[in-house]
């Protein structure tokens, strides 16, 4: 069974291996320990915290192998980014140029510097490894988040947003960054990725452009791949996209990927979620899928099976052995999504 869990201490070495695997522009998850066995304490410590309102939580979860007790994927949501580290995008705009003595209108694109996006839950560190990339594994990792926002909305920020990996080469070399490197920043893009990720970013309030930047005046292959997402990216761009995320015109400041956006109680799957009581015994014959979560918090607990569901009943009957993976007991509730 696979089992999606908050991170442990122990979970370390399964951790860093996995921030190895995932390679260049995955931020959330630089190569560096003592920053990883922070993010452990800090998500430890976010899970069993008494929370009024959103601030700076992080709520980290591995996926989990039961038959062999490996960790074999990592998802997450930030509560409120910005709240303790500043969180900045490119904001793109327009700027209009008329005169009416030369009969001459203008529309210039501009790149602005903002944090409007401080106080908004963060989707982040979603990861699988390749040899369980099949079926509805990514689909169900990605989505049991979702479960997590319906069933403890106040813990979050009221809009989702989620940074999509923007266009890269193999070295990690961003077309968008480089004009950025040779003209403000004078370090390279996997150096400045690294630093953002272990929440270095002094360097970017100091050497970032502190004004609008006209896109017209960057290089080609810079404007050209401002607001794309990397080949690998897009599979998650349109999971998210059918959830009801959009983009707003705002980019990462590094390699001009979309950042997408949606109101938690607009996403598709938390407004479709259900919860049902459970009975523990012999489950019904059926060929519909479901991601199931139990309603905890510290011990919470996702994972996929096939269930028989009633829109006339609000009960389901579970196996022992699904029960006890999710850690529920007869008369408890469950939520579930259907895949």
């Amino acid at each position: 069974m696979l089992i999606i869990r908050p991170i442990r201490a122990n979970d370390y070495q399964a951790l860093y291996d996995i921030a190895v695997a995932s390679g260049h522009g995955f931020t959330s998850l630089p190569v560096n320990e003592e920053l990883l066995r922070s993010k452990i304490a800090r998500a430890e410590a976010s899970f069993s915290k008494d929370v009024k309102k959103p601030f700076d939580e992080s709520y980290l979860m591995v996926l989990e192998d039961t038959s062999t007790q490996q960790v074999v994927g990592t998802c997450g949501i930030e509560a409120a980014v910005g709240m303790e580290d500043a969180f900045y995008h490119y904001r793109l705009g327009t700027e209009v140029y008329h005169s009416q003595q030369i009969a001459v209108r203008n529309e210039v694109e501009t790149l602005t510097l903002c944090h409007d996006y401080t106080g908004a839950a963060e989707l982040c560190t979603l990861f699988l490894k390749d040899a369980y990339r099949k079926g509805n594994n990514g689909r169900m990792l990605s989505r049991s988040r979702f479960l997590l926002l319906a069933q403890h909305k106040h813990r979050f920020g009221e809009t989702v947003i989620a940074e999509m990996r923007g266009v890269s080469d193999d070295k990690g070399d961003s077309p968008f960054y480089q004009w950025l490197q040779k003209h403000f920043l004078g370090i390279d893009f996997v150096e400045a990725d690294y630093l953002s990720g272990l929440g270095k970013k002094a360097f970017m309030a100091e050497m970032m452009p502190r004004n609008p930047v006209y896109v017209c005046l960057l290089p080609k292959k810079a404007q050209k791949v401002i607001g794309e997402v990397h080949q690998n990216t897009k599979p998650a761009l349109r999971l998210l996209q059918a959830e009801g995320f959009k983009f707003r015109n705002y980019v990462d400041i590094f390699d001009g990927g979309p950042t997408v956006e949606c109101g938690l109680s607009d996403i598709k799957s938390v407004k479709r979620s259900r919860l049902l009581t459970v009975e523990i015994g012999k489950a019904h014959h059926t060929d519909t899928q479901f991601i199931i979560s139990n309603t905890k918090l510290a011990d919470y607990r996702a994972t996929a099976a096939k269930l028989k569901v009633s829109d006339e009943h609000d009960n389901v009957v579970l196996s022992p052995e699904l029960a006890q993976g999710l850690m529920v007991e007869d008369g408890q509730q469950i939520r579930v999504l259907s895949l």
